[in-house]
Formats: structure tokens, sequence, C-alpha cells
């Protein structure tokens, strides 16, 4: 037990308290008996989930009496969570909650976590923890609000288009030609942009304003079209795949941290070339080792490479055609474990390797697509069972890679116009995204959504006058970005269902723009001049503006004009001066202007009879 001072002193002291500024000073200090506390904590916790369950008890018959909407297993699992959560409290929360009780509230505070902590992972979507906290709430209300709950996510599940956010867009202008490259990092803070007009453009969400700049904008390949921008798993370097042959890789704030080495092109034996000896198709990072990237080229090989190493790459994949001639893989990527690493090629085919072994492949499939076609996109599902393919042959095709010969599905109809047309799933797996491309004046470019058990077309978003080459669909923002053939990236997202991202930036308002510091008048700047010549040297208009303010005849606010009727001067204003004894009264004087001959020869017939100023001095 503890014992305060206060209590050797005996009484307590009026002068002492008046002292100290609290009324409370001097008086005994209360004593905690800790197990007694838990006992009681426990009753009142045991106690008070009994009461709630009941209560919820009753609440449930009266709703099935209403309908018979909400199944029992509801009830159950609130029930066994809040039994459980009876004897979950450790000695912090005991203490809490015997304040608590004394001030007679309802039990809050941390032991509200150990109640959702003490529930199953299962039950953790329920909310049944709203009744401890807060106010109770009118009677009806909570019912009708857990009814739309569950019905909005009955239907959600039902209905995939539900999960799409689509309801809100911006639009970041990245320029005029094509948006070739898009890339988020895995944060979901910043995203880049490349394009055929050789820039890459970062943008910043959290930084950027209503007015929607780019941060920082630079030609990392001098005059190299732009073919694909990746953030690695990590999110600290960015793999930068452009029209030449060698590939670069960036910092976050676009300095350069290394450049793949070219391959010298008198080679015949491409194994034997340090590096790619032509033009770059496309490129990605591992998923999970962060230092290792993989490329394709035009020179028939598909290379993984080391950050730290950009002497040499580390191994190389030669797709082969039906004759085993050399063929061109246009599009590259690894499956989500890093284990595979897969090619489309300009025959049709799509390769598939171990990444261990770049003899021969592991899985094949010869007419994928058309032969002749660029397959623009292969991409794995977050679950890493399935395969889908955007070929060039417009077509989408998603396919298991254990059966290899004929796809699971495949959609026709998607013209795709670029070398880069993208395809990407949902977040969920459930969906898959893709655009299609027109040519000028030819409609609008459309961002498709299929089903991806089905592949039936559940949902399109029209999303400008030209083609729709990339789109990124990130899990962790639930966004979705799109670069399109007319140099503008669009971002979808619903203020509801997504996380920060475009919600950011879209809520500032644009800053308001300083004035340029400009000088205020010419300045000439003769340095050898007599000092008698020599002007005062020009401060910046700022510097002057700031001195300005603190001057109180330079600062000082002009009149405003008078408002209301009022003539000759302000008339409101007038004080004991004979001038504004004058001034008031030529406002008061009303005299009648409106035939304005006679007010001017009003004196002349007096001025004729009785010359007094012009006259008689001409007369003299």
């Amino acid at each position: 037990p503890l014992v305060s001072d206060a209590e050797m002193l005996g009484t307590p002291d009026p002068e002492l308290a008046a002292t100290m500024g609290f009324s409370g000073f001097g008086k005994k200090a209360r004593t905690f008996d800790l197990e007694a506390m838990f006992e009681q904590t426990r009753r009142t916790a045991v106690e008070r989930s009994r009461k709630v369950l009941e209560a919820r008890e009753r609440e449930q018959e009266d709703q099935t009496e209403k309908e018979f909407r909400i199944p029992c297993t509801d009830s159950s699992a609130s029930a066994s969570s809040a039994a459980r959560a009876g004897p979950t409290l450790t000695e912090r929360e005991a203490v809490y909650s015997e304040s608590e009780d004394n001030s007679n509230e309802t039990l809050s505070g941390p032991s509200m976590q150990s109640q959702s902590s003490a529930k199953g992972p299962t039950e953790d979507t329920d909310d049944d923890d709203d009744e401890f906290i807060g106010p109770p709430l009118p009677p009806g209300f909570r019912d009708s609000d857990d009814d739309n709950d569950n019905d909005d996510t009955e239907e959600e599940d039902n209905n995939p288009v539900k999960k799409i956010p689509d309801s809100h867009e911006i639009t970041l202008q990245h320029g005029t030609k094509t948006v070739s490259a898009l890339g988020l990092d895995p944060s979901g803070a910043r995203l880049i942009t490349g394009g055929y007009d050789y820039d890459v453009k970062f943008w910043d969400f959290a930084g950027m304003d209503a007015s929607l700049q780019a941060f920082r904008s630079l030609q990392p390949c001098e005059c190299h079209q732009i073919k694909s921008l990746q953030y690695s798993s990590t999110g600290d370097v960015i793999l930068v795949v452009s029209g030449n042959s060698q590939a670069k890789v960036l910092d976050r704030d676009g300095f350069p941290v290394m450049e793949c080495i070219k391959g010298d092109q008198y080679i015949v034996d491409m194994t034997n070339t340090k590096g790619h000896t032509a033009m770059l198709n496309s490129g990605c990072w591992h998923p999970k080792i962060k230092e290792e990237f993989l490329t394709c080229s035009n020179d028939g090989t598909v290379r993984t490479w080391d950050v730290n190493n950009e002497k040499k790459h580390k191994s190389v994949f030669k797709p082969r055609s039906v004759q085993g001639k050399r063929v061109i893989p246009t599009t590259c990527t690894y499956s989500r474990d890093g284990k595979l690493i897969a090619a489309g090629c300009q025959d049709g085919s799509i390769q598939i390797w171990d990444r261990n072994m770049s003899v021969h492949t592991k899985f094949h499939c010869r007419q994928a697509h058309a032969s002749g076609t660029d397959t623009s996109c292969l991409t794995f599902s977050y679950d890493g069972t399935v395969l889908a393919s955007r070929g060039g042959d417009d077509t989408l095709k998603i396919w298991d890679i254990r059966q290899f010969k004929k796809p699971l599905n495949s959609a026709d109809g998607l013209p795709s116009f670029f070398p880069m047309t993208d395809c990407c799933f949902s977040p969920d797996d459930k969906i898959l995204v893709t655009g299609t491309s027109v040519k000028k004046g030819g409609g609008s470019g459309k961002l498709f959504f299929f089903y991806r058990e089905t592949f039936q077309k559940l949902y399109e978003i029209e999303v400008t006058d030209a083609s729709v080459v990339r789109c990124l669909w990130h899990p962790k923002l639930n966004q979705i970005m799109v670069g399109t053939g007319n140099g503008l990236a669009k971002v979808y997202y619903d203020p509801v269902k997504s996380q920060r991202g475009a919600k950011l930036c879209v809520v500032k308002t644009k800053r308001k723009e300083r004035q340029a510091e400009t000088l205020t008048q010419d300045y000439i700047i003769t340095p050898h001049a007599l000092p008698m010549f020599r002007e005062p040297r020009q401060r910046s208009t700022r510097k002057q503006l700031e001195k300005d303010r603190l001057d109180p005849m330079k600062s000082h606010k002009p009149e405003p004009p008078v408002a209301g009727a009022g003539r000759g001067g302000r008339v409101g204003t007038h004080g004991v001066t004979l001038s504004s004894y004058i001034v008031k009264n030529i406002a008061l004087d009303k005299t009648d202007d409106s035939n304005p001959r006679e007010a001017i020869l009003r004196h002349a017939k007096e001025a004729e009879e009785n010359p007094y100023w012009v006259a008689p001095a001409y007369a003299k």
C-alpha cells in the first residue's frame, strides 16, 4: 500500500492547498489491493459480456421475427468472442477498468484491444465490439445499419463489378506522346511514368497538390523511347528499359545506380557476349531477390542481371523456334515466387524456363498467339497458378502452365497497336484487366474487365479518345493507373474502397504561385564607375516589399470610394472645420440642373448690365 506525505501530516492543510493550486492536496492517498481489483474486474467483465449477450440474443429474436435474413452463426461467433473476452484482461487493463468502474463508465481503453485480439481471424470482420464504445445508439438504428452492411458485403461477393474502384478519376499530364511505361513503388507513394517523348516523370501523391504537377522529369536514356519502368520489390531502385541495348537502374530520386554493359555484336554465340547487342523489349525485377532483374532483347536472348555487377549478365536464356532457330522475345516476366522465367516470342510461342536451368524450357506452348505478332504482356496471377498473355493478335488468353496445350479461356476483338499493351490481375485475383488501342478519330480507347473464371466481360471504362496502353491495379492502394496514347496517365479510385494515393493530392488546394522576384527597374551594373555615379545595388523586390510592409506610410491602406448617395466629397465624414462645413453644404445644395443652357447663362444678364471684372479691364 502506498502512503502519501499528506497522510503523515495528518489533516489536510487548507493554506497548503491554496499554495499548491489544487484542492485535492493533502487528502489521504488511495490504497490499491491488486488481487481484489482483478477479481472485481473479472466479475464486471463477465457480467457485462453476459448482459451484452442477452441483449444481443433479444435483438436477434426480434430480428428473425421481422425477417429471416441474418444467419445464426453471427450470434454464436459473437457470443464465443464475448465469452472469451472475459478472462483476457491483463494487469494494466485491470487497473484501467477498476478506475472506470468507480466513475460508472462503460468499458473502453486498452481492454478493447484485448477483446478484439481474443477473437479469431474469421470473426475479425464482425462489428460486435461496437457496443462497447461510446454512448448507446438509438433503438432501431443499429439493426438497420447492420442489415445494410451485410447486404453490401454479400452483394460485393456475388458481384465483382462492385469492387472496381472507378467512381472518381484524376488525370496526370505526362506529355503529348504515348505513355508507354508506368511504375508504382510497393507502398504506393510514388508513381513514375515514361513515354515515347523519352521523358521519365516522377509523381509523389503525398507531396502533390490539386494542380497535379510532377516533381521531377528527366531523360535517363537520351533519345530512346521508354519501354518499361518498374520499382524493385523494396522500392528503393527503378529499372528503366528503353529502346537502346542497355538497361539502366536509377535510385528513387532518378540518379543513376548502374547501367548494363553492351554486348559485342560481332560475336555469333550470344552466350559469349557480356550483354545485349540489340534493342531491348522489356524487363522486370525478381519478386523476391531485390538485386536481380530480367531483360529481353531483339538479339534473341533473355538475360538476368545483378545490380551490383554491371560488367556481365548472370545467365542467358535463348528461346528457339520449332526449327531450332533464334526467335525474338518481345516480353518477359518472373513467376510470383521467382522460380520460373517466362518469355513471349515473335513466333507466337510462350516459353518458360526454370530460373536456374537456362538450356531447356520447362514449359512450352508453341502456338499461344498468332505467329509474327508481338505478344505484348505476360503476367502471373497472385496465386501463381495461372498465366495471362496479351497478344498482338488482338486476344487476351489465360493459361494453366501445367496443361499448356490450350488456354483455359480467351477473349478476342481487343485491338492492340503497341508492343507494351498491358494486362493485369485485380488484387483479389478474380478480375483480369486490359486496354485496347484505337486509330486516330476511331472512337475511344477502353479498359476492359474480364471475370477470371468464365472470361465474361464484366465492365468497361471509356478512358479517352486515344489508345489505352498501360494499366496497373495496385493492391495496396486499390487504384487503377492507366497510361494512354495521348500522353495522359489517369488514376481511377474510389473514396471508400481505395487507400491513400490519388485521394491524398485531390484534397490539397493549389498553392498560390509566388510572384517572380523580379528587379524593379533596369539596373546598369558599372563596377568601375566613380563612386558619385555608382547606382546603389538593387535588392530583389521581395526584400523591398517586406521593408515596405513595415513602413506605416507606404503600407497605408487607401480610402475606399464613397458608397451610397454622396456628392462633393465624402459626405459621411464631415467634422467641425470650415472646409468640411462648406463641403457639407455643397452636398446639400440641390440646385436644379435639368436645363443646362439656363444654368450656364444664369449670370449673363447681370454681368452685361453691371460689368465688374472683364469689361473694365479691357476698357482701360
